[in-house]
């Protein structure tokens, strides 16, 4: 029988492994940390629960407007107790850790709790808790060790005041005043959830505008959003070092200016789980910063060794690591296969409002890589956002001249996660905008802008 061994047991190890034991390898993942990896237990699932609760504190600003008094005086008289709320966060995590565990044993997946390295490309050395190491000769190996929050030598993190973003859940007290460094997805997140929980949030961006990975109109209309409800947002103010004294917190700035507060939350990206595991060793080529080399269907340099996940520095999305480690399993075992297209992958950010992007991106279309005609449709226009009270978003879409293909679209709006799909779909199957704009969409409901932008491209095509 073939024999894959899989190292970490996040979304790109766990969802490998259901592939491989259904088409009838014999699996065992090796993991330390928990069955989900940091996607379920410490990133992903937590900072999502958290952020549910903070949609419900944000639903409150548009109360007056709907005709619901509150309190008496249009404010909302409702206090979080964030212990309450992080403890909710990690059993809800553990939960689903859970589930997944099962699922995996259930299936025959032989679930390893123990440190693994490699010793030669087809065999993995796996250390238990309690020191005993145990050798596994595998046919195909998956490297998916994930990743872990960068820090740096002038802010480093103590757990109690200056924080990661895997660390904020052992609060038990509502910090007075949060500064959040780094305005990418995660500072972004955090910054806009802590803020719709009423606290006094900063947040420290070394670029010109939030989000600079993201589409500019949508981080407009989201920075536009976090300065109405009160945040704080310094742009181009780089973080120089972040020192405690006390119970407060100083974020010193390069340009000689300085932010204080009670705690700070450090997002600053991240760096790979690659150290130490022998991978170069074995003949895995990783790159100048650490992250495995792989290609579009998840092989290394070293035969019988694939990647997946966050370690590869791919895209650092669940469903891409996912997506990589299905790819990787259905093309050492023999299954058809198609080699990762990024041009396909949907994601989202997860702030109120929300944006959802997918495919070509206008920075793609400016830059000349693609052509490409666009349209931007405000929800304002929209009678379901209206009635739900809802100011801010667009829908974006982006077709080809000529023959209308849609190659891509954003959507900034509540649940825009959701209305994504639609769009993904259009460009994973090559529709064209009529198509997509003569599927019928129910009235009134906010789905009903994605096929309005598709009509007003009809005249592209």
């Amino acid at each position: 029988m073939t024999h894959v061994a899989i190292l970490g047991g996040g979304p790109g190890g766990y969802e490998a492994a259901l592939v491989a034991v259904q088409l009838g390898a014999e699996v065992t993942v090796v993991d330390c940390e928990g069955i989900g990896g940091s996607a379920v237990l410490t990133d992903c699932v937590p900072s999502k629960t958290l952020i549910a609760t903070a949609e419900v504190m944000a639903g409150f600003e548009v109360a007056p407007e709907l005709g619901i008094t509150l309190g008496g005086g249009g404010s909302p008289q409702v206090e979080v107790d964030l212990a309450r709320v992080n403890k909710r966060v990690l059993q809800l995590a553990g939960a689903q850790s859970d589930d997944i565990e099962s699922r995996l044993t259930r299936d025959g997946v032989r679930v390893l709790r123990a440190t693994g390295r490699l010793d030669g490309p087809q065999r993995v050395v796996a250390t238990t808790p309690e020191g005993t190491e145990e050798t596994l000769e595998a046919d195909a190996v998956l490297v998916a060790t994930g990743a872990s929050p960068r820090t740096l030598p002038t802010a480093r993190p103590d757990g109690e005041r200056i924080l990661t973003w895997e660390q904020v859940y052992d609060l038990d007290r509502r910090p007075e005043h949060l500064v959040v460094v780094g305005s990418g997805v995660t500072g972004a997140e955090f910054a806009g959830a802590y803020n719709s929980l009423g606290l006094e949030v900063t947040l420290v961006s070394s670029r010109d505008r939030v989000l600079p990975g993201e589409d500019a109109d949508a981080a407009e209309v989201l920075e536009e959003v976090f300065r109405r409800r009160g945040m704080t947002v310094l742009s181009k103010s780089r973080m120089a070092a972040v020192e405690r004294e006390g119970d407060a917190v100083t974020v010193r700035l390069e340009d000689g200016r300085t932010v204080q507060g009670s705690h700070c939350l450090l997002a600053l990206g991240s760096v790979p789980n690659t150290d130490g595991m022998g991978l170069q060793e074995s003949g895995v080529t990783l790159d100048e910063r650490g992250f495995v080399v792989v290609d579009r269907v998840s092989r290394s340099s070293a035969r019988g060794v694939y990647a997946a996940g966050d370690c590869t520095g791919v895209l650092m999305l669940a469903s891409v690591a996912a997506m990589q480690g299905r790819i990787a399993m259905w093309h050492f075992l023999g299954d058809a296969v198609a080699p990762l297209d990024l041009t396909t992958v949907s994601s989202n950010v997860f702030t109120a409002p929300e944006i959802a992007t997918v495919g070509w991106t206008q920075r793609a279309v400016d830059a000349g890589e693609v052509e490409a005609e666009a349209v931007l449709l405000p929800l304002a226009t929209n009678a379901r956002a209206k009635m739900q009270g809802v100011q801010d978003g667009f829908v974006k879409l982006f077709c080809r001249p000529g023959t209308g293909s849609v190659v891509g679209g954003v959507v900034v709006a509540p649940k825009a996660s959701e209305l994504i799909h639609a769009i993904a779909i259009a460009v994973a199957q090559n529709l064209t905008a009529d198509q997509l704009a003569h599927a019928f969409t129910v009235y009134p409901s906010m789905s009903g802008s994605v096929a309005e932008a598709a009509r007003r491209l009809h005249r592209f095509h």
